[in-house]
């Protein structure tokens, strides 16, 4: 019994690796190991022989497992040892500098105006892409000759040979969230409607989807000074200066009156700037909501009125960043993305900064 103990307690000893570690313990303690064969051959000895044999052989067995668990863990520790070594790291030197992503102009000025008008007390309100001719048009007090309803300006959706049902179209703005909004919550209500919308044109200030925020607020007593006051303090909000706004008369069918709206400016060598000077530029259409309209969305015009604005975000955010062109907002270049985008940890806040 000590010679077999010592034999395979040499072995141990003299095994390099986890290889010749598992070698070891399958010729002493496999299926057909030694000493599994020799506890095999207890069952043939006397009673007398088996007290002697069998703790003998079982404490071999111990002794031998308790040898292998300890050279495996000190060849373990060995390699780590060596991996350490040679893949030492330096923690006192700089961190490498890590990429971050950066949001997208739209998203910025979208929640810049958020902002400003939630400060207001407006909701944001969201409504279907792919709208019906009622939400689109009708509902709007759009009549069915507005050129806004030919093919060559609006994305019409396609429809099955035999299908009758009333056409779709891609929103050509966002004016039908609003009459949404009203048939849910009715009046008083005061909301914004930010999203995409669709329009068949493509040049340097068009493209065929771009972006668009509208407000709404229908009370009692409202007027077209309120309207201004508010597009005063937005326009001044989100310019950082105090910018006056002129209104000159236009023609919406969904408002009455309806006016453009142009903001103060002065022109220098093909740049823009907001705030002083004695030039103009057109910014946004606004009006007080049409009666039918109100009609349309289950409001009595006799008791209740109010205003609505819409703009282009897209423009917005090229007037107010310098971005030359609109295309470019929709070509996923990442160098334009890194000089005009905005760090993702600077929310939009009045108190803390509209962009950074």
């Amino acid at each position: 019994m000590d010679d077999l103990k010592s034999k395979y307690l040499g072995l141990i000893a003299d095994a390099s690796d986890e290889a010749a570690i598992e070698e070891v313990r399958l010729t002493a303690l496999g299926k057909k190991g030694e000493i599994s064969l020799a506890m095999r051959e207890l069952g043939k000895m006397t009673p007398e022989e088996r007290q002697v044999a069998g703790p003998a052989l079982n404490a071999i067995k111990d002794e031998i497992n308790s040898a292998l668990a300890a050279k495996k863990t000190a060849l373990s520790d060995a390699a780590l040892d060596e991996r350490l070594r040679g893949e030492w790291l330096d923690v006192t030197l700089p961190s490498r500098g890590r990429r971050t992503g950066s949001i997208h102009p739209i998203s910025q000025v979208t929640e810049e105006i958020t902002a400003i008008l939630a400060d207001m007390g407006f909701a944001v309100a969201e409504g279907p892409q792919i709208e019906s001719d009622w939400y689109n048009f009708d509902a709007l007090n759009i009549p069915g000759h507005h050129p806004a309803r030919a093919e060559m300006d609006t994305f019409y959706t396609h429809r099955a040979t035999g299908d009758n049902r009333p056409p779709h179209v891609l929103r050509t703005h966002t004016s039908p969230v609003q009459i949404r909004a009203l048939e849910a919550q009715g009046a008083p209500i005061r909301i914004i409607a930010p999203g995409r919308v669709y329009r068949a044109d493509y040049d340097q200030t068009h493209t065929p989807m771009f972006h668009q925020v509208e407000g709404l607020a229908i009370d009692k007593g409202i007027s077209m000074a309120n309207l201004k006051w508010t597009l005063e303090e937005l326009m001044s909000a989100f310019f950082g200066t105090r910018v006056k706004t002129r209104f000159r008369a236009s023609h919406f069918p969904f408002t009455e009156p309806s006016a453009e709206v142009d903001i103060q400016c002065r022109w220098d060598n093909g740049s823009v700037t907001v705030g002083e000077g004695d030039d103009w530029l057109e910014v946004l259409g606004s009006g007080m909501v049409h009666p039918k309209v109100l009609q349309n969305a289950g409001i009595d015009p006799n008791e209740w009125q109010g205003f609505a604005f819409g703009m282009g975000i897209d423009r917005m955010a090229m007037l107010k960043y310098g971005i030359p062109d609109l295309r470019a907002f929709f070509d996923s270049d990442l160098r334009w993305l890194r000089h005009y985008g905005f760090a993702s940890l600077d929310v939009p806040t009045l108190h803390g900064g509209l962009s950074k």
